[in-house]
């Protein structure tokens, strides 16, 4: 697989995130450093974080309703890699009043749980499990449940089109992992806040929308989803893909001088 990898890197990936690139293959007991993915391989430079599609149904903003929970997750606690935060918060938030955490995942037997846990809390928690990022996060979306994104380091969807500050809240590890202090700052936010975040999530639903069927289905004649935004931050790559490749070809023999991205 590795050399699979390496034969593809030039070209512009498509990547939910980089979480599964920076890793020494677990089969090499050398750790040979030419099994590893260099960072210049996968790069904001040149490639697209692209969505996952959201499992649960899209809810309107006209449909919103009461909030009673102040906190929901529903999925695994015990994770690889960077699962080691959301077992630790699962032990600091599980006894919490207005908190729910629940073992589990969307599919056909934990649907329902999934909807209402998600239509029915005000926030939604997003830990890091085996990579960065999930549909998870894009099920708060569309459930119109604020993200609450614990991570010092992570890559999402079609930044510079969206701001993610609107949407979500972004929480450091050092500070999520501090006893009460995760819900204390959640209650402190105000509901004018609250209501100015799904304002804006409601906004941006489409554009995470794979299915071009949904716009008509909401009565909008908008079909600027989530492939048209996929090959709008292609379009806006290649200007800096080329500069990258320009640069790296008026390189002095003998001079070593690091790549910005493998672009060739």
């Amino acid at each position: 697989m590795w050399h699979v990898r390496a034969e593809i890197a030039p070209a512009i990936l498509l990547v939910v995130d980089f979480g599964g690139w920076y890793k020494v293959d677990s089969k090499s007991s050398s750790k040979n450093s030419s099994r590893v993915i260099q960072h210049t391989q996968v790069s904001l430079l040149k490639d697209v974080i692209v969505p996952y599609t959201h499992l649960l149904p899209t809810l309107l903003l006209s449909e919103n309703k009461d909030r009673r929970t102040l906190l929901y997750f529903k999925g695994a606690k015990h994770r690889h890699r960077g699962g080691l935060v959301r077992e630790k918060l699962w032990d600091l938030l599980g006894n919490e009043p207005d908190v729910i955490m629940e073992e589990g995942f969307p599919n056909a037997t934990g649907r329902e749980q999934s909807i209402k846990g998600l239509r029915t809390s005000e926030f939604c928690l997003h830990p890091a499990g085996d990579t960065p990022t999930s549909c998870r996060l894009f099920d708060a979306i569309a459930s119109l449940c604020i993200p609450v994104i614990v991570s010092d380091e992570v890559e999402l969807p079609f930044e510079g089109i969206i701001d993610y500050t609107e949407i979500s809240i972004f929480v450091s590890v050092s500070n999520a992992m501090r006893p009460k202090w995760l819900t204390s700052y959640l209650r402190n936010i105000s509901k004018q806040q609250k209501d100015e975040f799904r304002r804006n999530l409601a906004r941006v639903q489409p554009i995470f929308e794979y299915d071009t069927s949904y716009s008509s289905s909401r009565g909008s004649t908008s079909i600027d989803g989530a492939v048209s935004h996929i090959w709008k931050k292609i379009q806006q790559k290649l200007p800096m893909i080329q500069e990258a490749i320009i640069r790296d070809k008026r390189k002095p023999d003998g001079v070593s001088i690091p790549l910005r991205c493998h672009c060739t």
